[in-house]
């Protein structure tokens, strides 16, 4: 049975513990759980098994050829009788210990960390959000391990017994033990580690033992006047998974990007969190860290949407454990494809619960993830389902929005129809595309479709407002209908490809005109759109009348419906941003009496790069 299947066997161990932990947490009358926030902190453990199928070579293959080519000792009788199990576990949390302690002391290895404290609540889900890139540089640390001679079998055990018992200290309903605390890695003693207080900060690193940190000068108890607060220094403030775990890589690059000296693009990455080249500093300042600053993140939701997320949550968890059971014996483009549904619908649902983007457009993209996988992998029934599936929900949402609860911000009804008629003639070209022999039909619905995208991107604006953007798409458009042709295009097909080829072309160059007009993100979204159509259909073309692409379901599929996604996001958000920014324009005009607060906090504070500074 494999560490993953393992796992998946423990979930519902995991969520009975989590179940007994609430029931007790209303009884005493502290909560400690936040829906949103532990669904995220549940959704980034998922996101962490998930992905590491595809880190196996780092976590085991390495330490695998380590132990073969490099042990200094090979005694695999002594490593699997008792005596060698207890001596690999405590080798493993001595190792695990300055693994833990360096990913506070050094950035880069903070910023695969970080993802575990980011929640500001601590419970039991705290326990399950895990990194996804800590493989990367992580395996360095149990080097030691292969050396000495512990079988890889032996490694992996005690690693999976280490992890699964750090799961039970995550918790604020057990207080102080006694003599335990004083020997063991606790739930008093890793509240401590979790705390961004300035007395508590960066200590107990021990996954099993605190006696390392009693050994090391690490060591700190918990003190019952000074109240753990969680969290990082550097508020997330997101539940995305994606920049949960990108957030502090992107700060590093920005920060190793913008330094002057060559010698300060390194030292960004392995001095401690928190430092900054003074030039970096001086030109992009923050503030300094403040305990006021660490307001709670909890965007509202509605019960519909606490609803939906709980449905969207047990579907995930689902196909998650699905994934993880088969993941090993499974070809790995397979997972690799089904790694990125899971991977869209959780963002998605992260999306619907931080306010970004609404549930019809979350079963959008859903819809459109698992109609590109089953169309990859061959599961026709499914691929009949969710392909015309996913325009019908685009087509609802957008006849949806236009009519919301105010009346005055009811959408234009010119450019409601062009976009619906944009979405029927994509939604037609998809059903003819289904069936063998309609390819012309599909091509001419498509064609159709472009011709009122381009018609709605006019709506307001001159015809190519930007000649550059015009020039670059007709120039693209040409060289691949060179190559077309060069590729063995059929005679028959050239006039038609060539008007198609013409009018998405056209339609690009209208968007990325628009976009350049009006220079806002919903205008940006939808250029991004129509160029991610334009590469859709080149893979398409490719694909069909040159040569076969490997996986080329997945990349035509996939651009097309980011393609999709993005034109009727953008569109949306700029119609509904539309009558906010009119009715601002005409209080301001009519009214300029009444002035505008300027003492309005923000509903989130900003916060510092990192956990320590």
């Amino acid at each position: 049975m494999s560490p993953s299947q393992i796992i998946v066997l423990a979930t519902p161990v995991f969520f009975l513990l989590i179940a007994i932990e609430l029931a007790i947490g209303y009884k005493r009358q502290r909560n400690t759980y936040r829906l949103a926030d532990a669904v995220s902190s549940i959704s980034l453990g998922m996101l962490s098994q998930t992905s590491a199928v595809f880190t196996r070579l780092l976590r085991i293959g390495i330490y695998t050829a380590l132990f073969e080519h490099v042990a200094l000792w090979r005694n695999d009788a002594f490593w699997t009788s008792l005596p060698g199990w207890l001596l690999a576990l405590v080798f493993y949390d001595f190792c695990y210990y300055w693994l833990h302690r360096m990913g506070h002391e050094s950035a880069v290895l903070w910023a695969a960390h970080a993802v575990h404290h980011q929640s500001q609540d601590y419970n039991l889900s705290t326990a399950l959000r895990q990194t996804s890139s800590g493989a990367l540089l992580g395996w360095i640390f149990y080097v030691p391990m292969a050396l000495a001679g512990v079988p890889p079998l032996v490694f992996a055990v005690v690693a999976l017994i280490d992890l699964l018992y750090q799961f039970w200290v995550h918790t604020e309903q057990v207080g102080r033990l006694g003599w335990f605390d004083r020997w063991f890695c606790s739930p008093s003693n890793h509240r401590v580690h979790h705390a961004v207080n300035d007395a508590y900060l960066d200590k107990n690193y021990g996954g099993v033992l605190i006696v390392w940190d009693r050994m090391f000068g690490t060591f700190k108890d918990e003190d019952a006047q000074e109240k753990c607060v969680y969290g990082t220094r550097g508020l997330l403030n997101s539940w995305d998974p994606l920049w949960a775990n990108a957030q502090v890589y992107a700060g590093l690059a920005h920060d190793s990007w913008h330094a002057r000296s060559w010698a300060d693009k390194l030292r960004v990455w392995i001095k401690p969190p928190g430092w900054r080249p003074a030039d970096v500093a001086e030109r992009f300042p923050k503030p300094a860290f403040s305990m006021a600053q660490m307001q709670l993140y909890h965007p509202p939701m509605s019960r519909v949407v606490q609803r939906f997320a709980l449905v969207q949550f047990a579907l995930i968890l689902t196909g998650v454990a699905a994934f993880l059971w088969q993941a090993d014996a499974a070809p790995l483009a397979h997972s690799a494809v089904w790694f990125a549904v899971l991977l869209v619908s959780q963002w998605a649902l992260g999306a619907v619960m931080q306010g970004r983007i609404g549930m019809p457009m979350a079963l959008m993209l859903q819809s459109g993830a698992l109609a590109t996988a089953s169309s990859a992998l061959g599961l026709t029934q499914w691929y009949w389902l969710f392909k015309p599936l996913t325009m019908v929900i685009a087509l609802v949402l957008v006849a949806a929005s236009a009519y919301p609860s105010s009346a005055s911000s009811r959408f234009n009804s010119k450019t409601l129809w062009l976009l619906l008629a944009a979405l029927a003639g994509s939604l037609a070209g998809d059903v003819f595309l289904m069936f063998q022999g309609f390819f012309i039909p599909g091509l001419v619905s498509f064609l159709v479709a472009h011709l009122f995208y381009v018609a709605l991107f006019k709506s307001g604006q001159a015809w190519f407002p930007h000649r550059g953007a015009l020039v670059a798409t007709l120039g693209v458009g040409a060289a691949m209908y060179a190559f077309l042709w060069a590729g063995g295009l059929p005679p028959a097909l050239r006039a038609p490809v060539a008007a198609y080829v013409l009018v998405i072309a056209l339609m690009a160059a209208q968007a990325i005109g628009r976009a350049t007009a009006l220079r806002d993100t919903p205008s940006l979204l939808v250029a991004i759109g129509a160029g991610f159509f334009m590469l859709s259909d080149s893979l398409l073309a490719t694909n069909r009348f040159v040569m076969p692409l490997p996986m080329a379901q997945v990349w035509v599929l996939s651009t097309y419906y980011a393609a999709q996604a993005l034109i009727v996001g953008g569109w949306l958000a700029h119609q509904a941003a539309s009558p906010a920014i009119a009715a601002q324009a005409t209080h301001t005009a009519g009214d300029r009496r009444t002035p505008v607060p300027r003492d309005v906090a923000p509903s989130v504070a900003p916060g510092t790069a990192a956990r320590s500074s």
